[in-house]
């Protein structure tokens, strides 16, 4: 679930590109205070993100200082303070990360090292916001249910961690969520649901692990699917991204939201775009080319 949600960087003003970073710095700082300083490896730009558009939605103003890290000890950085609410979003990146390698050892057997860096983290994060750890496990759990059944709707399959992502900002939101925030949510939850399986299709296949693009589309690779079934697989990111482009105009932000509309407008789709024309595809191509040479 790592690693997807980036901005479009050509288009990124520098202002943004240093409240970004300010911010990544910020939830890392919140990973440290609430589930110790192991569990600061697992720092990803998508709860980042998450913070980014939390905090504006919310109205919680961030205050940035220059500061040292233990990475930055020399120089100082600008980093976020640290608030309650990136304190929460430290615990939600936390349980992430120790529930994706929980899922790494149920599927292939591996990841037990890298989990044991967050079993202190997950405990400490579980007794601080219980609530949290309990949204993450059941959906997860829902999830597992999915794909043991080997669900081939797509959109099935990604229900689970989209009600998920929608359900924690339900309640880092409180009385300040609405229909349109919770859409909104369930919509980018649901992107990161099918990006990770699309770039996941040849290893999933080769391994035979769930993947619901593989029981919906015959192909034995990315490339496969996307020349056989481009159009469909195309339109059902379309329709995700509708979904984004509707609920985001009927959300009051509080703040400048041109780093929101940089990631959400421009930066998912590109990320779609790369993916779904990935080197595996090109080298394909590029065989089948010299062949008929």
């Amino acid at each position: 679930m790592f690693g997807y949600v980036r901005t479009d960087l050509p288009y990124l003003y520098i202002k943004d590109e240093r409240l970004y970073q300010a911010m990544y710095c910020g939830l890392c700082k919140g990973i440290g205070e609430v589930c110790g300083q192991r569990a600061r490896l697992g720092l990803s730009y998508d709860v980042t993100f998450l913070s980014v558009l939390l905090h504006n939605i919310a109205g919680v103003d961030v205050t940035i200082e220059k500061s040292h890290c233990l990475t930055h000890c020399i120089r100082t950085k600008e980093m976020a303070n640290v608030d309650e609410l990136s304190r929460m979003l430290g615990a939600i990146n936390t349980q992430l990360a120790y529930y994706k390698y929980t899922d790494d050892i149920a599927d292939e057997g591996k990841g037990r090292a890298k989990r044991l860096l967050f079993k202190k983290g997950h405990k400490k994060a579980k007794k601080r916001y219980p609530e949290i750890e309990k949204i993450i496990r059941e959906h997860l759990a829902l999830q597992e249910k999915v794909e043991k059944a080997k669900t081939a709707s797509i959109d099935i399959a990604a229900d689970s961690t989209a009600r998920m992502v929608a359900a924690l900002a339900d309640y880092l939101l409180g009385d300040k969520k609405t229909e349109a925030t919770h859409n909104l949510f369930y919509a980018i939850g649901k992107w990161i649901y099918l990006i990770d399986a699309l770039d996941d299709y040849d290893k999933d296949v080769q391994k035979g692990l769930y993947n619901p693009f593989a029981l919906s589309y015959e192909g034995k690779t990315r490339c496969e699917i996307m020349e056989k079934h481009g159009e469909e697989i195309k339109y059902a990111f379309h329709a995700v991204f509708f979904d984004v482009r509707e609920n985001l105009s009927k959300i009051e932000f509080h703040f400048n939201r041109d780093l929101v509309d940089n990631v959400l407008l421009r930066g998912l789709p590109a990320q779609t775009a790369r993916i779904m024309d990935g080197c595996s595809c090109k080298k394909s191509k590029q065989k089948k080319d010299n062949a008929k040479a």
